[in-house]
C-alpha cells in the first residue's frame, strides 16, 4: 500500500492528516468511487489536491461557488499544483485562453460549474485530457431533496459519462440519509462507500430565544456581544434588516464589518480579510459569508432570522469554534420569519410564464433594461416591492438554461434563445418547493420544541443516533435548572 503520509510530508506543508482523510485519500489511490461526508473546516480541498499534485492526469471539480474559485486556485497554487476554473465570471478572451491551455495539458486541477458541460469548446477543451479523478464539491446539490438543490447538478452524472466514467469523490459537509443514497443514484455510483467524518461539534452551544421585532433581536445582540468579546459572526438572510442592525449599532458606537450583496466585490473582498487579519472582529453578513474561510476562533454566530433548513443552520454554525473551544450559537427566534423564509422560497421558483415574460422584456425592450435594470423588469411585471427578487432569479434560471450569456452591455446579459418546454419540465420547480417547505417546517419544529437536546435532534437528522444529551443547548441547561 502506499505510504500516503509520507507522501504527505513530502510535498504538502502538513504533518498529519485531520479526521478521514487518508481513509479518503486511500479510495482515491485504488480509483474507487465514494462518497465523502466531512464537516465545515475538516480539510476536504486535500483530498482533490493530494492526487492533482501527485498523479499523473487532470482532477476536475465540479463546483457551485463561483465567488470561491479565485481563491481555491489561489490557495492550490501555493502548494504547487497547476491549476484553473471556468467559470461564466470570466471574459470571453481570457475563457479561451484558458481552455487552450486545458487541452495542450498546462493545468492539474481544474474548478467548473456544471454549466460548462453544455459548452461545446469546453468539451472539446478536455476531451484530449486523461481525467484521474472526478471530485463533485457541495454534493448535496445534486439531490432534489437536499437544501440546496440546483437543477444543473441533477445532470452531473450525464456529465461524468462524457467524461469517460473516471473514478468519482462525492463531498458534502451536510447530507441526511435520503440525500446520500440520492447523490450516489443521480452519480451512477449507488453501491459506492460511503465514509463519514462524523458531524459531531461537541463544543458548541446551541441557544433559540423567542423574540418579537427587530428592536428586541438588536438589543439581544448587543447583550451577546457584551457576553462574548471574541470573533463573532451576525447572519441576517434580509440585506434591509442587516443595514438596520448595521445603523444601530453605528449609533452605539459598536465597531464591526459588513458583508452583503448590494457592497463592491472590492469592499466585500477587503472587510472580509480584515475580519480573517483582525483578533476580535464583529461581522454582520448575510450566509455567503463564510464560506471557504479559514477563521478558526469565532467565539459567537448568531442567525438574526430562521434559517430555511437545518442543513443551512448546521453548516452555518459550524463556521464558529473551529479551534474546538467552547463557541456559543443563538437563534434569535420570531415567527414572523418563517413567512419570510416561505417568500423566498416562492420567489426562488417563478412561474414559467414569469420567466417567459422576462425573457421578452429583456429582447424587445432592450434600451430601458439597460437603463432601468431589474427595477425596469420590477416594474413592468407590476410589483414594487424591493423584497421580491423574482426578477433576479428568473434571470439567473434563463442564464443557468444558456438563454442568457453575461454582456458587458449595461444590464449584464444578452439574449441567446428563448426558454423550451423542456426547460421548464426538467426544472420541476413544484417539486423542488414542495420539498423545500418540508425542510423549513422542520426548522421550525427544531426551533419552536424546548423538550429536547438540540443538538441531538440535529444528528437524528442527519441519520446519527446520540443518547447523551449534549449539557450545553438551552434545553440541556434549563432542564438542568428545573432539576435543583
Amino acid at each position: 500500500m502506499t505510504d500516503l503520509k509520507s507522501l504527505l510530508k513530502t510535498a504538502f506543508p502538513f504533518d498529519s492528516f485531520r479526521g478521514e482523510q487518508e481513509h479518503i485519500l486511500q479510495k482515491v489511490w485504488a480509483n474507487e468511487d465514494l462518497l465523502a461526508l466531512m464537516p465545515t473546516g475538516m480539510g476536504k480541498s486535500l483530498c482533490f489536491q493530494f492526487p492533482a499534485k501527485l498523479r499523473e492526469g487532470l482532477v476536475v471539480v465540479i463546483s457551485p461557488l463561483i465567488a470561491l474559485m479565485q481563491d481555491q486556485v489561489f490557495k492550490a497554487e501555493k502548494f504547487g499544483i497547476p491549476a484553473t476554473f471556468l467559470s461564466s465570471t470570466l471574459g470571453k478572451d481570457e475563457r479561451e485562453a484558458r481552455q487552450a491551455r486545458l487541452a495542450k495539458g498546462d493545468y492539474k486541477l481544474l474548478y467548473v460549474t456544471p454549466e460548462r458541460f453544455r459548452k461545446p469548446e469546453f468539451l472539446k477543451a478536455i476531451e484530449g485530457r486523461k481525467i484521474q479523478l472526478l471530485a463533485v464539491d457541495e454534493a448535496h446539490c445534486i439531490s432534489q431533496w437536499g437544501h440546496d438543490f440546483r437543477p444543473d447538478y441533477s445532470r452531473v452524472g450525464e456529465f461524468r459519462k462524457i467524461l469517460g466514467n473516471p473514478p468519482t469523490l462525492a463531498l458534502t459537509a451536510t447530507a441526511t440519509p435520503e440525500v446520500q443514497k440520492d447523490i450516489l443514484s443521480k452519480l451512477f455510483i449507488p453501491e459506492a462507500p460511503i465514509i463519514s467524518a462524523g458531524i459531531e461539534r461537541p463544543n458548541l452551544s446551541l441557544n433559540v430565544h423567542d423574540i418579537y421585532g427587530i428592536d428586541e433581536k438588536i438589543r439581544g445582540i448587543v447583550g451577546l456581544r457584551h457576553q462574548n468579546p471574541g470573533a463573532a459572526i451576525i447572519y441576517c438572510s434580509l440585506i434591509q434588516t442587516l443595514k438596520k442592525v448595521s445603523s444601530a449599532l453605528h449609533r452605539m458606537n459598536i465597531p464591526h464589518l459588513v458583508y452583503h450583496g448590494d457592497l463592491s466585490p472590492q469592499d466585500r473582498k477587503r472587510n472580509q480579510n480584515r475580519f480573517i487579519s483582525e483578533e476580535n472582529p464583529l461581522m454582520i453578513a448575510t450566509p455567503a459569508f463564510g464560506l471557504g474561510i479559514d477563521k478558526e476562533n469565532v467565539r459567537l454566530l448568531v442567525h438574526m432570522e430562521t434559517p430555511s433548513a437545518l442543513e443551512s443552520y448546521f453548516q452555518e454554525v459550524g463556521r464558529a469554534g473551529r479551534d474546538g473551544k467552547e463557541a456559543s450559537c443563538h437563534l434569535l427566534y420570531d415567527q414572523d420569519d418563517v413567512t419570510i423564509q416561505m417568500e423566498f422560497l416562492k420567489w426562488s421558483h417563478p412561474e414559467p410564464d414569469f420567466i417567459r415574460k422576462i425573457y421578452q422584456l429583456i429582447e424587445e425592450k432592450r434600451m430601458q433594461v439597460d437603463q432601468g435594470g431589474f427595477d425596469f423588469l420590477r416594474e413592468q411585471m407590476n410589483f414594487r416591492n424591493r423584497r421580491d427578487f423574482r426578477s433576479e432569479a428568473a434571470v439567473s434560471i434563463l442564464e443557468r438554461w444558456g438563454c442568457l450569456e453575461k454582456s458587458d452591455d449595461p444590464f449584464p446579459y444578452t439574449c441567446v434563445h428563448a426558454p423550451t418546454d423542456e426547460q421548464f419540465q426538467t426544472e420541476n420547480g413544484v417539486e423542488i418547493l414542495k420539498a423545500q417547505n418540508t425542510k423549513l417546517l422542520k426548522m421550525v419544529q427544531w426551533a419552536s420544541q424546548n423538550s429536547t437536546c438540540r443538538m441531538n435532534l440535529i444528528y437524528a437528522y442527519f441519520g446519527h443516533i446520540h443518547d447523551e444529551p449534549c449539557g450545553k443547548c438551552d434545553v440541556c441547561k434549563a432542564s438542568v435548572e428545573n432539576q435543583r
